[in-house]
């Protein structure tokens, strides 16, 4: 940045403000970051007023947005955290909220060791339900509500202040860069670096219709042609689902590949439908069922369903081979990359071995008096593994993050109460997801209420001798 013009020097009675996207590659005496969530962003490209880095006077683009302005003004935020002089919240644009850089690092230092949660949003798409609007009141006014944002590392926020009028969203992310030992665990920090590896999301299906068909790149082709380090493994747990609901997963034994890519092709190009169900194996959606579904598998949610998505934190790298064919909220066609989802389509587990290795049965791992945690889902070649604690009515399960976070969800039941071996308090509600860093250690889970609660956990499973992520 040596031929950058440089600003002259203000006088003692002087003051000079410069801002913008690199404001501080110029020599300064005081830097502050003026920060709006990203879901503001989206919205705003959604209404046609969004603009991309560097291109003001040009309409802003969604996907240039998700691939290369976010990826590049997260790395320039994380670089300038450890020296902020100051944070600005914007969401207000009449009224920012102003966090001084000390008080800022203090507040994580002080999060990265105790129980946190996310701020949960949704956004709409062309297929999605009603359930967090009928049931939590979410965007009443919104098509639907179809993807609940419950913690995704890259987008996620968290509220501090005591008062709405005295509040600021900070993001997620800098938890991970500022405190990656204690919020992730030195094991997991080592394997991942200062990228938090677990999400938790809704697929909200509940009045809507099915997701498209779809997989996820294998973890060579995810570094490769995408630059992540590590790939897009998910899981599908059912919170509400029925025997009249399903869910598409992995391929017929007798499935012609031939033929199911002349028949992707022909609806992407001549609008010919076709029928999955040729090709894919359908699944009750049994509510409490957890179905695996590791990079390159065929996949979808059916309608009427409502997803605990529990998945590598990539998010953006759905590979669509059928989509129902089904215009987009402006009535043009989605985008369907299933030449990307061919190349990493999972041709070997078919039939019986999908069955056996992706619909596990679950298994009791440890009990005590009125409560059992049971492992629902774990395979070699997924990195974390889901489990599920079920305690009775008034039942407290003791637990131990043993240098690893763990991420819970109410499932079931009214909720916990969580109690952290240094006196920690957090109530966690049914649909509610919190993090609790690896720092933590013990802790115990109270069931409130009268009726059985239930809390699926997610943690990063231990590297094999040699292995990475």
């Amino acid at each position: 940045f040596d031929d950058l013009p440089r600003p002259p020097r203000p006088s003692a009675q002087e003051l000079l403000l410069l801002h913008g996207p690199g404001a501080s590659l110029l020599p300064h005496d005081l830097l502050w970051y003026a920060d709006l969530p990203k879901r503001h962003a989206e919205a705003a490209m959604a209404m046609g007023i969004g603009r991309n880095l560097g291109l003001p006077y040009d309409k802003g683009d969604l996907r240039r947005l998700f691939y290369i302005d976010w990826p590049i003004l997260d790395r320039h935020r994380d670089a300038l955290a450890p020296h902020l002089d100051g944070w600005l919240d914007t969401q207000d644009h009449d009224s920012p909220t102003y966090i001084d850089g000390d008080g800022l690092r203090a507040t994580l230092t002080h999060l990265s060791r105790r129980p946190i949660r996310t701020r949960p949003y949704f956004n709409s798409t062309p297929w999605g339900g009603h359930w967090a609007q009928i049931e939590l009141g979410f965007n009443p006014g919104a098509r639907n509500t179809a993807l609940g944002y419950e913690l995704i590392a890259p987008e996620s926020g968290v509220l501090i202040g005591t008062h709405p009028r005295q509040q600021a969203e900070i993001p997620f992310q800098l938890l991970c860069v500022l405190h990656p030992d204690a919020l992730l665990g030195p094991e997991v920090s080592a394997r991942f670096g200062t990228s938090f590896p677990i999400r938790f999301d809704y697929l909200d299906t509940l009045g809507g219709g099915n997701l498209s068909v779809h997989c996820h790149p294998k973890e060579p082709y995810m570094r490769e042609r995408f630059g992540w380090p590590y790939t897009q493994h998910e899981t599908y747990y059912l919170t509400l689902g029925g025997p009249d609901t399903r869910v598409f997963l992995g391929l017929r034994d007798d499935a012609d590949l031939d033929l199911f890519r002349k028949e992707i092709e022909e609806a992407a190009h001549d609008g010919v439908p076709m029928d999955p169900e040729d090709h894919v194996m359908t699944f009750p959606a049994e509510q409490g069922r957890l179905f695996m579904i590791p990079a390159g598998t065929p996949h979808a949610s059916g309608a009427g369903n409502l997803v605990l998505e529990i998945s590598a934190t990539p998010y953006l790298y759905s590979l669509r081979f059928y989509d129902w064919l089904r215009p987009d909220a402006n009535g043009e066609p989605r985008p369907l990359p299933y030449a990307h989802g061919l190349a990493n389509l999972e041709t070997e587990r078919r039939g019986d071995s999908v069955v056996r290795d992706l619909v596990q049965e679950p298994r009791l791992l440890r009990r005590g008096e009125g409560w059992r945690e049971e492992l629902l889902g774990a395979l070699d070649e997924m990195f974390y593994e889901v489990r599920r604690h079920v305690l009775d009515g008034g039942a407290e399960a003791d637990d131990d993050t043993a240098g690893r976070f763990h991420v819970l969800n109410v499932v079931d039941g009214e909720g916990v109460m969580l109690h952290t071996a240094a006196g920690e308090r957090h109530s966690l509600s049914y649909a509610e997801t919190l993090t609790v860093p690896a720092a933590v250690g013990p802790y115990r889970l109270a069931a409130i209420g009268a009726r059985t609660v239930k809390v699926v956990k997610a943690l990063v499973r231990s590297a094999p001798s040699g292995g990475d992520a």
